[in-house]
């Protein structure tokens, strides 16, 4: 395929518990230390790094000929996890920064962000934080949503990173993302009060398909959600449960379909579910090739698949 330089791609990678090796006193991250469950060491740490880092790179790079101008995470431990993703083999040369807040989730897992300067320069970034409460009215310290406020090639846009209450058990939890949502659509409705046509990226795991309660509190007439497109019952982002999922989704605003100088227009989304990132025989052949199932390492990359759009910036 024909690469170009005006063609950008974002990402967004759920990485599936991506710890250092050091306990943590203030969160549950015992399992993660070389004498934790997992055995989790320093070489396993840092093959894991090594492979996150090789998957980034490659996410768009058949089309852009690069790593990703944005790219989301989720389940990452802290900045300096970060740090370590953004100066690996593959990425260090693309000179990737990182944006990074601390959540109150208990299991000291949050979300960020990795950009390339010279493509996207932030402006502002904050968080929105997430005061829910379980249905014994106990508080359920969850995930905060990282939200950055930035110009991707001068173009200012507004994004949004989410790692969105999991499922657990056959415990009913959509009830946590509806409230999620509905924090998060008051902030986009905030900005559209204060600004003309923004421009919007929410992207994130939401543990819920395109076509959930939860998304639908979500979108409104800003919103497209390219993501629906990709449902099938034959892949998606993450398999959970004997089922495909699409849990990891890209939203944009629809002034992403429009064609003006100087903004960006939206190409296409996808999975990157390529064959080395995938099982390769057994019950779960072709799901993603994670790095643990229960406390037994495997060795792979993570249980979730990376998703990515491409935009087109007019010059």
């Amino acid at each position: 395929m024909n690469k170009s330089p005006s063609v950008h791609s974002v990402a967004f990678y759920n990485l599936e518990n991506l710890f250092n090796t050091t306990n943590d006193k203030g969160s549950l991250d015992r399992d993660f230390t070389p004498r934790g469950k997992k055995n989790w060491t320093r070489k396993r740490y840092d093959k894991k790094i090594y492979k996150l880092g090789r998957v980034i790179a490659s996410i768009g790079k058949h089309k852009t000929g690069g790593a990703p101008a944005i790219v989301g995470v989720a389940e990452v431990e802290n900045h300096f996890v970060l740090k370590d993703l953004a100066n690996s083999k593959y990425l260090k040369k693309h000179g990737f920064q990182v944006i990074h807040f601390d959540s109150p989730d208990e299991r000291g897992i949050d979300t960020g962000l990795l950009y390339q300067p010279k493509f996207f320069q932030p402006i502002h970034s904050d968080i929105l934080r997430l005061e829910l409460i379980e249905h014994d009215g106990v508080q359920d310290h969850t995930r905060d949503i990282l939200y950055v406020r930035g110009k991707l090639n001068g173009e200012e846009i507004h994004v949004f990173v989410n790692h969105w209450p999991s499922r657990r058990s056959d415990e009913e939890t959509e009830y946590k993302r509806v409230a999620v949502a509905k924090v998060l659509r008051n902030k986009i409705e905030e900005i559209a009060a204060q600004q003309s046509n923004p421009a919007f990226m929410i992207m994130g795991d939401f543990n819920a398909d395109p076509r959930s309660e939860s998304i639908g509190e979500l979108m409104h007439h800003r919103l497209y959600n390219p993501m629906l497109q990709l449902l099938s019952p034959h892949k998606g982002s993450a398999y959970y449960k004997g089922k495909w999922r699409l849990y990891d989704q890209i939203i944009v605003s629809h002034n992403f379909f429009d064609f003006e100088p100087k903004t960006h227009q939206f190409q296409y989304a996808n999975i990157f579910d390529r064959k080395f990132l995938r099982e390769w025989k057994g019950r779960f052949k072709n799901s993603p090739f994670r790095t643990y199932i229960g406390n037994k390492y495997i060795g792979g990359f993570s249980d979730h698949f990376p998703v990515y759009i491409l935009l087109k910036y007019h010059s």
